[in-house]
């Protein structure tokens, strides 16, 4: 029998270390909006003022299984903890074939994230505030974080939101929040051990909820969805922590 998700029963953002031990014991935590929005101290108000940014996402051009079902935008940052939150100049996501065995190896440049998302003060306190609970799981001087707006749609029938399947991201840690679904079924969550059979299943409904994972002790995926009456959506924030800089061919020669 698969187990429950571990999640995270905190009132207030004294209750941090409850959310840290169940990322630490387990390698993951799936964290209720409301919890999510008391411990990281979100403005969840202004957050969901941006929600109309995943209305119209460029279509990603890359998908090798000639799929046309996921539209995104990516834009990259860096984050000192205790510090500031900088965007840095546009560059390509990149993969190695180890980490991605359907589009690694390959420099994919998607449309950056749309200024008025990037410069708004609840984007910058939900990237700062995961940068800074992570780091008290893993010290480091930076975080080089990518950020990952998706829309996966039924318009074709069915939409896959990990092609790739089961994965991890060869960063430090992972962030999957959930934007909104309508009018689908299906998209499962997935999490496994990366080196044993322990894992869980479930399905993220609510806006803002989160799963939180460190990436090098478990794998990942999300099974495809299909339309429920008529064509749906599933939309998604992913956000990526990685302390050794970008990845980015040179370093993996």
């Amino acid at each position: 029998m698969t187990p429950e998700p571990q999640t995270a029963t905190v009132q207030s953002p004294r209750d941090r270390p409850a959310l840290l031990s169940q990322l630490a014991g387990a390698g993951y935590a799936l964290v209720p909006a409301p919890v999510a929005a008391t411990v990281l101290e979100l403005d969840v108000q202004g957050l969901s003022a941006l929600r109309g940014s995943w209305e119209g996402l460029p279509r990603d051009e890359y998908l090798r299984d000639g799929g046309h079902y996921r539209a995104r935008r990516h834009s990259c940052f860096v984050y000192a903890p205790a510090g500031a939150l900088q965007a840095v100049p546009h560059r390509p996501h990149w993969q190695p074939t180890s980490y991605n065995a359907l589009h690694g190896g390959l420099t994919r440049w998607f449309e950056p994230i749309e200024p008025a998302l990037v410069n708004a003060a609840a984007w910058e306190r939900l990237l700062a505030s995961l940068g800074e609970l992570f780091a008290q799981l893993r010290a480091v001087p930076r975080w080089f974080i990518e950020a990952h707006q998706f829309r996966i749609d039924t318009a074709g029938g069915i939409g896959r939101p990990t092609p790739e399947g089961a994965h991890r991201d060869g960063v430090d840690f992972v962030a999957v929040v959930l934007i909104g679904r309508r009018h689908i079924l299906g998209g499962e969550t997935r999490v496994f051990e990366a080196h044993g059979p322990a894992g869980v299943r479930f399905t993220m409904t609510e806006p803002w909820s989160m799963l939180l994972m460190d990436d090098a002790r478990v794998v990942h995926e999300t099974t495809p969805i299909q339309p429920h009456g008529e064509p749906g959506v599933r939309d998604t924030l992913v956000l990526t922590y990685r302390a050794g800089g970008f990845q980015e061919p040179a370093a993996h020669d």
